[in-house]
């Protein structure tokens, strides 16, 4: 659009607004006037390469201090392009390097991948690892029944009769206050040795296996005592399962009574605070242990549930919500009158983490009030539970129950909704110390296939609200060989310090009859692992035959990924599983929900897509296309998928027989041949098993260096392919040395390097002094230059990396350069491949003083053409930058250049810290599209404790009048109150925190937290365009056209006179976020599907076991010792306790 001219004085076109002067009027800098610089000026005729040396067209002029006309500024952006397109032709050398490979045609084969046969053959090879693990698994399970079939109870077993290593000992005896040092243990304690296991990143011992047993269970009791006599028998089980398979991990056995026996041996990793861990809530004994579950747990808060009692139901319903999985379905609901959801779920919602958080929260802002009403809370739950138009686990069935008791039976309830098939089992808790008669709770338990519990006090509350899964073990147990279904888990946090790992779970029965002719034992013995570390499964996929753009994924029925590169969590918490859904690791759109649905349900295909990618350094959006292949792996619930870009079709494979040559090359790689060769960064990949790694480049290329010196790239402990594909790639970066690099003066040009990087692994940085101030990986697969330009046609530019946060470039100090990187494509034959990726690394403050004389009215290498008063011609980004703001943005929104010399310490920053108003602009022109998502991997720095007062949370205070009444001090209310006190002093974290708190120190450890992100890519315009910027009296000018073949925008734009309309700010950073909303999710959940079999029900179930509770009353001595003792002050320790029901005496 053509702009009029526009005189001193005159007010801008359009409507009527106050007058305002031109930019432009007003005093006007004379010859001698200084312009601001950050350096010394640089003559103007070096700035000029020989590339300007072609005539430069004038640009038609108007009347004078006229915005530039469209054509002008088109006219610019030309000029531009064939600058940066003349220096990449001449230094970047991508024809060069083209004929380079061509001429060494003989030393390289060009492989294809064929995607159906490889991710055919990765499936395969996954299979047989994880069969071999099924193999050792059914082995134990097997011996461990057997065991303990003929294995005879003893009634007066004592501990001296036991000999186990107890993983937790030498953490107790260096802990002169632990209870097994104030007891005096009895057990008979092995002392071992141990040495490094580099498999298993411990210390382990291959003789003997590790018993751990729960702080909150007594070692001395019968159960556990007997517990430890039979499983002993393993440990000559787990030996000869590492005979079989050498490359088995933790082999675990985790019983029902909460004894866990793991194989090798290792000490057991003590947390700083109190150790929770209990094998019973790890999620793979948990999926082990019952079939997926339907779950609504109801709350009584009525007027007497108070203080200490709601408290505990509180925290019994968050540990209740810790024993479910992501396989499982629950609700949670309060009652007194009426029932209501606590949340904002209002049906049945899957149990993952982030569910089972808004629940948690919710929970704790119950309130008692109001009258005891079963039958509404339990109409609500047979409602949800009999809900079938939402996703559920179909499976299980259960209503889960907390009060404090009552009278009425509701039998009219179960009459109407559960009987007679009884397909609802109901669990009832009596919670706190009171005196109510809890046979209407019995019974309900009882006539409902259910069991009753009782909540005394915080001690009993991680027994009491797992114990239910026995319940739900029984059909699997009277199933049989039928039940005997090995399961793979979610990936999980190893808590011996494995890493990521999956577990491979079969449960173990007890197959023992009270006598001849009685019914089969329906208790489950507990669950068999063998775990598989994601390390060993990536190590079965194609590595680098890929390229730095493809890659292999996997994921599980719930759409959680087992395999992929963006799988990164920045912290972990052993107590929840990793569950990170495929279309939360990648963009998600229709044809990824489409491929995910295939693979949940086990199918084959193949799919080309265009789609959006993240870069690697999450700053830029490619819109990218994509070949997805998938199958099943057979035998498993795991699907899995390979992702090809076009270009990664064929690769090249070395071939250097000739050892002349190798030899040749690998001289190219000493150190000795950088100073005219160029400095050389290898990939730190893994060529030989005996190469010792490091994060040092100039270390590891040693490291390197020495062990080629031994032996040869042919040897069978080095990886071949690796190996020559290096020597090759070594060779012809050299060569391209040698043919462009070397004769060239760079800073003719402004250039600080020039550099090329392979497939192979090579990345050459020339001249070598230039590699002092090389920041990119040395990996090129995971440096975002490199995947990026593979990605783009072109030239792709990249700013140096700022944060808004911190201080900006120091352009005084540093020479900050400007990466510019294109693909090398290469065809050979009808195949067509990117190996490599060369570029140019300019100078920031020379090419910011040559893009202004580039984008001016310049016709020659004289003086610039100077707007006076008296001239007639447009503004220009050289002379006219007091006025005119002309700026290179690239497509993520980043500043590259700018004509104004103050804001040359500002490139690197998105752009609308810079000019928020000219952004915001652009943005709303379409010039860019913007995309949020979420990062639910990301680590946050703990938040600091608020002020809890005095006393714990939650806690009941009695009032004056309690004091002063002696029937209060006898009542089941002190008694209460005191066991919470004396509970507060040892395992205050669960009342005052999360029980995750208690594995570690939360001063100083990270948690994980959810961060959203913002990107922007360029959006669909593409021609010139010219707008205004409409603000009133500080309305603004600008053009914006997108610079050809490369990823940048050049725009002009008026500099604002005023700052009235910065109403808008569009923000890039990392933010944290609490995440999509919860509530909204469930109501379209995503695509999923349970495991394939189900045992809820067993005609010959026996039920008749359904909890029979047992009365506490404190004794008067006790009481008067507890008080004496508070007191004083003195911290009475607990004594131990058996947290462990007669019905598991085995």
């Amino acid at each position: 659009m053509a702009v009029p001219a526009r005189t001193c004085g005159a007010s801008r076109p359009g409507p009527a607004r106050t007058a305002r002067p031109w930019p432009g009027c007003g005093p006007q800098p004379g010859p001698g006037t200084r312009r601001p610089a950050s350096g010394p000026p640089r003559p103007l005729w070096l700035l000029l390469p020989p590339l300007l040396l072609l005539p430069l067209l004038a640009a038609p002029g108007a009347s004078a201090y006229s915005f530039p006309q469209q054509h002008t500024m088109q006219h610019w952006a030309r000029r531009l392009e064939q600058e940066v397109d003349g220096v990449m032709r001449i230094f970047g050398g991508v024809q060069q390097l083209r004929e380079i490979y061509k001429d060494n045609r003989n030393l390289f084969e060009v492989q294809e991948n064929e995607p159906q046969k490889l991710v055919e053959k990765v499936a395969g090879d996954i299979e047989s690892l994880l069969d071999r693990k099924v193999q050792a698994l059914k082995r134990l399970a097997d011996a461990a029944e057997n065991f303990q079939k003929a294995h005879r109870w003893q009634d007066n077993i004592k501990e001296e009769d036991i000999v186990y290593y107890d993983a937790k000992a030498d953490a107790e005896l260096d802990d002169p206050e632990s209870e097994d040092m104030e007891r005096g243990s009895k057990a008979s304690t092995l002392r071992l040795d141990f040495i490094e296991d580099p498999n298993f990143k411990n210390k382990v011992n291959y003789s003997y296996a590790a018993v751990q047993i729960p702080t909150d269970i007594y070692k001395g009791s019968t159960v556990i005592l007997n517990e430890l006599n039979w499983t002993e028998a393993l440990e000559n089980v787990f030996m000869e399962n590492r005979r079989q398979d050498p490359t088995l991990l933790w082999q675990v056995f985790g019983s029902a009574t909460g004894v866990t026996r793991y194989y090798p041996a290792t000490p057991w990793r003590a947390p700083k605070k109190i150790d929770l861990y209990d094998v019973r809530r790890r999620p793979w004994y948990i999926q082990g242990a019952s079939s997926p579950k339907d779950m609504v747990i109801i709350v009584d808060v009525s007027g007497s549930v108070s203080g200490l009692t709601l408290k505990l139901m509180k925290t019994s319903v968050c540990e209740m919500l810790d024993t479910l999985s992501d396989d499982d379905y629950v609700n949670v609901a309060s009652f007194n009158e009426k029932a209501q959801p606590v949340s904002c779920f209002t049906h049945l919602v899957q149990a993952n983490v982030r569910n089972k958080k808004v629940f948690k929260e919710a929970v704790q802002g119950m309130v008692a009030k109001g009258t005891t009403g079963y039958k509404a809370g339990f109409e609500y739950a047979f409602d949800q539970l009999q809900n079938s138009n939402i996703t559920r686990a179909n499976c299980n069935k259960m209503i889960m129950m907390f009060t404090d008791g009552g009278e009425d039976r509701v039998q009219d309830v179960f009459e109407k909704y559960n009987w007679p098939n009884r397909t609802v089992r109901v669990f009832t808790f009596s919670v706190g110390q009171h005196n109510y008669d809890v046979t209407p709770l019995q019974w309900m338990a009882c006539a409902n296939k259910g069991y009753y519990f009782e909540i005394p006090s915080i001690g009993a509350i991680r027994i009491n609200t797992q114990e239910y899964l026995d319940v739900l073990g029984r059909p699997m147990v009277l199933a049989g060989k039928e039940a005997k279904q090995v399961q793979w888990t979610n990936v999980y946090e190893d808590a011996l310090g494995l890493g990521l790992v999956v577990t491979g779970t079969l449960p173990v029965f007890n197959l023992t009859q009270d006598g001849p002719g009685e019914k089969k034992n329906q208790l489950i013995l507990g669950v068999m692992g063998i775990d598989v570390a994601l390390n060993d499964i990536k190590r079965l996929t194609p590595n680098y035959t890929l390229g730095a753009n493809g890659y292999v994924f996997a994921i599980d029925l719930n759409g959680y990924v087992l395999l992929h590169p963006n799988l990164k969590p920045q912290t972990t918490n052993f107590r929840e599983p990793v569950t990170l859904d495929f279309l939360d690791a990648e963009l998600e759109d229709e044809n990824k929900e489409e491929i995910r649905r295939s693979m949940i349900d086990g199918n084959k295909g193949h799919k080309q897509i265009r789609t959006l990618v993240k870069s690697l350094d999450e700053r830029y959006i490619d819109e990218v296309t994509r070949n997805y292949t998938w199958v099943p792996i057979r035998s498993t619930n795991y699907s899995l998928g390979l992702v090809l870009p076009p270009y990664s079709t064929f690769y090249l494979q070395a071939n250097l027989s000739d050892q002349i040559l190798q030899v040749k090359y690998f001289e190219f790689l000493l150190p000795s041949s950088f100073e005219s060769e160029g400095h050389v960064f290898i990939a730190p990949r893994e060529y030989c098993k005996d190469l010792n790694a490091s994060d040092n480049n100039t270390e590891f290329l040693k490291n390197f260096i020495e062990l080629m010196e031994k032996v040869t790239p042919d040897s069978k402990q080095c990886n071949n392919f690796l190996l020559h594909n290096l020597i090759l790639d070594t060779g012809i970066t050299q060569q391209l040395v040698e043919r462009v690099w070397r004769d060239q003066d760079l800073n003719t040009y402004s250039l600080l390097a020039v550099f090329a990087a392979t497939d192979g692994g090579i990345t050459r940085v020339f001249p070598n002094k230039a590699a002092e101030d090389w920041t990119e990986n040395p990996e090129p697969f995971n440096a975002s230059f490199y995947r990026r330009s593979l990605d783009n046609h072109g030239y792709v530019f990249k700013p140096p990396h700022q944060d808004a946060l911190l201080r900006p470039l120091e352009l005084e100090n540093d020479t900050v350069g400007i990466l510019v990187s294109t693909a090398v494509e290469l065809s050979l034959g009808r195949r067509t491949l990117r190996p490599a990726v060369v570029g140019v690394k300019l100078d920031l403050e020379a090419w910011a003083e040559k893009f202004k004389v580039l984008a001016s009215n310049r016709t020659h290498q004289d003086q610039p053409q100077k707007c006076g008063p008296s001239s007639h011609c447009e503004m220009d980004c050289e002379v006219n930058n007091e006025d005119l703001l002309c700026v290179l943005i690239d497509d993520g929104g980043f500043l590259v250049l700018s004509n104004q010399n103050h804001q040359w310490d500002q490139v690197g920053r998105f752009f609308s810290e810079v000019d928020a108003n000219l952004m915001l602009a652009l943005y709303n022109n379409s010039f860019y599209t913007r995309k949020e998502s979420y990062d639910y991997q990301a680590a946050c720095a703990p938040q600091p404790p608020g002020n809890l007062g005095a006393a714990p949370r939650g806690v009941f205070v009695p009032t004056v009048a309690d004091l002063l009444n002696l029937a209060w001090w006898t009542s089941a209310a002190a008694w209460s109150l005191f066991q919470q006190l004396l509970y507060g002093l040892i395992y205050h974290s669960w009342f005052q925190a999360d029980p995750a708190e208690a594995e570690g120190s939360p001063e100083t450890r990270e948690s994980s937290c959810v961060m959203k992100q913002t990107q922007y890519y360029f959006g669909s315009v593409n021609a010139s365009y010219n707008a205004i910027i409409d603000c009133g009296n500080c309305s603004r000018l600008f053009h914006a056209q997108r610079l050809t073949n490369t990823n940048l925008l050049f725009v002009v734009a008026e500099k604002p006179l005023c700052s009235q309309c910065e109403a808008g700010r569009l923000l890039q950073k990392e933010t944290h976020s609490d995440g999509p909303e919860q509530c909204e999710l469930v109501q379209r959940p995503r695509y999923r599907r349970g495991p394939h079999i189900c045992f809820d029900y067993n005609a010959t179930e026996d039920t008749s076991d359904c909890g029979r509770g047992a009365s506490f009353p404190p004794s008067l001595g006790v009481l008067v010792s507890l008080q004496l003792l508070l007191l004083l002050g003195l911290p009475p320790r607990p004594q131990p306790q058996v947290l462990v029901h007669v019905s598991r005496r085995l």
